[in-house]
């Protein structure tokens, strides 16, 4: 008993020093979060660390890897988003960007979709262990499908999408699910110039328009992120996006 109550002690202490960690890195780059929302951080982290161990969600393990490269990394476009907006993450692998927004800004309405299968059951088991599961659907299913339903087409405010696809595959994907004048938000690191570029057609396409791009230097990794705010300026045909794997297998 002595053993577990040792072990139990130490666990809080080092959640402690997550929960205190995270709040000054976020305050670094002048995202405030409160004590609860440092605590869902940590475990957060928790959560996919041990599931980790049994399923391979992310090759990220360390606790600041973990929070500058997920958490961090997520939160960046938060203060360019409307509260109350209806958001689709694609691709959501372990949740990233979506929970850790949710966790941020709580009156998001958040639908998490991805193909496998795993991953989806953790981001719904994490959203509940966490108390942020109000509002928020996890779907197992390919985006060429679920865009083609009329509950989800042109339904979202914001489209978001981290480390799934370069940017003209991304633009198929998001686009289809985007309101008229919504915001395709991506991800993208250092060759963004490139993407751009090579997606020239792809904008042209499905209408769509780059009104802002945001840099964002994380001293502590040494590395520069850039969030594409794109926005989709009217409807699309309803041939996008192409089945049978073409966005990726042919990219406009």
């Amino acid at each position: 008993m002595l053993y577990l109550k040792h072990k139990l002690i130490k666990y809080k202490w080092d959640c402690m020093n997550f929960s205190e960690n995270i709040a000054k890195l976020f305050k670094k780059y002048n995202i405030l979060i409160n004590n609860q929302q440092s605590k869902q951080f940590c475990d957060y982290n928790d959560y996919l660390i041990e599931t980790n161990k049994i399923h391979n969600l992310t090759n990220i393990t360390s606790e600041n890897e973990v929070m500058l490269k997920h958490f961090l990394d997520s939160v960046l476009p938060i203060y360019n988003m409307r509260p109350n907006s209806k958001i689709i993450d694609i691709g959501c692998g372990a949740g990233f960007p979506s929970i850790p927004l949710k966790i941020l800004e709580n009156d998001f309405d958040i639908t998490a979709v991805d193909s496998v299968n795993k991953k989806v059951e953790f981001v719904s088991n994490c959203t509940h262990k966490l108390g942020i599961d109000d509002k928020f659907i996890c779907l197992h299913a390919r985006i060429e499908d679920i865009a083609q339903k009329k509950e989800f087409r042109e339904q979202f405010d914001y489209v978001v999408s981290r480390a799934v696809a370069p940017l003209n595959i991304i633009l198929e994907y998001s686009a289809p699910l985007c309101k008229n004048n919504g915001i395709i938000i991506a991800y993208k690191g250092i060759n963004y110039k490139d993407e751009i570029q090579n997606s020239q057609n792809a904008l042209n396409v499905l209408n769509c328009k780059i009104i802002d791009i945001k840099e964002y230097y994380i001293e502590e990794i040494n590395t520069t992120r850039y969030i594409l705010f794109i926005e989709k300026q009217k409807t699309i045909p309803n041939i996008y996006p192409r089945r049978k794997n073409l966005p990726r297998n042919k990219p406009l």
